[in-house]
């Protein structure tokens, strides 16, 4: 049986793309999309090996956002629109990050979801 040698895979050359993060109170997930919605890269507080409450500070997402534009740089994007979701303390830090690299930042978009008056609340306490 002859040795078949495996092609390398090519790196994906993307010149815009889109930052999903996602920033709870626990942890902060960060999400590089293409336009198209095609995900290329993922990180996040624990993958970096923050645990416990040290996953939801501002420095472990910074280090994300560092992580992510190092790997970004090789790929040779340039522009990145940002979609900022939930109340966490990591929101600003990506971003910060993302611009400390030296990439151009086109759109900050807030797309945290909002009740229109949702669920039904709990029923009055009596003591």
């Amino acid at each position: 049986m002859a040795y078949k040698k495996k092609s390398k895979k090519s790196k994906k050359h993307v010149d815009s793309v889109v930052a999903h993060v996602k920033s709870t109170f626990n942890n902060t997930l960060v999400s590089i999309t293409t336009t198209e919605g095609d995900v290329l890269l993922r990180g996040s507080s624990g993958k970096l090996g923050f645990k416990g409450a040290r996953k939801g500070t501002p420095f472990a997402a910074g280090q994300i956002g560092n992580m992510l534009a190092k790997d970004m740089q090789t790929m040779g994007v340039k522009n990145v629109e940002v979609n900022l979701q939930g109340p966490g303390s990591g929101r600003e830090s990506v971003v910060r990050a993302f611009q400390g690299a030296g990439l151009h930042i086109s759109v900050l978009r807030d797309v945290t979801p909002l009740p229109h008056n949702g669920c039904r609340p709990p029923k009055k306490r009596r003591v």
